[in-house]
């Protein structure tokens, strides 16, 4: 891994903040900032470090080594980003959602039309086999966001299984963790064991969290190390489905409470048959901005 310094480092904590900022959205994904910031490959690589060869290195050659074998301070150093996103900038980012939810929905969506151009020019050539995996990407994400939410459910299998397609959610571009375990019912049984430290349910699902990051991280780096066209254009299909989720202006159909969490049921509309303030004008300064940034983060990226 490249050598960095202080200021490198600090830099990945921002990105991981946005990551963290991003990912208590539902419909955007951490991945997704992670992948125009210029370091999802090497989360990629440095999530399937963690095998047992790393804990011969520990054996063989100590903690230095495995640390250094691990990528273990940019894993920390992202991770720490993430964590502090995740204590502080997501209250302010929940109260957004709730108060002023065309204000942030719109800087959202012009985020994410962003990540869409970054990622598919990174697609060397587009024919058949790339529009089609774009197609079916999308398709896919699409289908997720129009899914109606569960009610909770509660056995440990479950749980270990939602934690695993979660956390593969989280790291997969273009479709949010958080909405993952509101789809699967998952949500008001995990927000209520942490609430009361029912550790026997936080272990299952974190289990399985650690068991799908580890092995979807195996499929992700063989998919970019093989088929890397094919895999970015399917990546950038997921994008494009998850714009769905996050159109600014919509008509609430049905409100559903599942444990602490107020989901609605809802369908996109116009900005000009919006029932209330449509706040145009605000909505394209914000998409504007979260344009800029995805172009900001990028030039930062391509710097390194």
């Amino acid at each position: 891994m490249e050598k960095r310094n202080f200021l490198d480092y600090t830099f990945i904590t921002l990105k991981g903040m946005a990551m963290g900022a991003a990912d208590v959205v539902p419909g955007v994904s951490g991945g997704t900032i992670a992948f125009i910031s210029g370091i999802y490959e090497e989360l990629i690589t440095s999530i399937n470090n963690v095998d047992l060869s790393l804990f011969k290195e520990l054996k063989e050659n100590g903690i230095k080594a495995a640390w250094t074998k691990l990528n273990g301070n940019f894993l920390m150093a992202l991770f720490l980003g993430i964590g502090i996103s995740v204590l502080s900038l997501a209250k302010l980012v929940s109260w957004l959602l709730e108060n002023k939810p065309i204000l942030i929905w719109s800087f959202f969506f012009g985020l994410v039309i962003a990540s869409i151009l970054l990622v598919g020019k990174e697609v060397q050539k587009w024919n058949a086999k790339t529009i089609i995996a774009l197609i079916v990407g999308a398709a896919v994400a699409y289908y997720i966001t129009i899914l109606p939410p569960s009610e909770s459910a509660d056995s440990l299998p479950y749980l270990f299984l939602s934690g695993a397609l979660a956390i593969c959610a989280m790291i997969l571009p273009g479709i949010s963790g958080a909405f993952i375990l509101v789809l699967l019912g998952s949500y008001k049984t995990i927000i209520d064991a942490v609430h009361n430290l029912d550790f026997k349910v936080i272990g299952a699902v974190g289990v399985g969290a650690i068991f799908g990051l580890l092995s979807f991280a195996k499929l992700l780096k063989w998919m970019f190390n093989n088929q890397k066209n094919l895999t970015l254009a399917i990546l950038t299909g997921f994008i494009v489905g998850s714009l769905n989720k996050i159109w600014p202006w919509k008509r609430i159909l049905e409100t559903k409470t599942i444990g602490k969490k107020v989901v609605t049921l809802d369908e996109n509309v116009s900005p000009f048959n919006f029932e209330g303030d449509s706040q145009i004008i605000i909505a394209l300064a914000a998409a504007l901005t979260g344009f800029l940034v995805i172009f900001i983060l990028e030039r930062t990226a391509s710097k390194k």
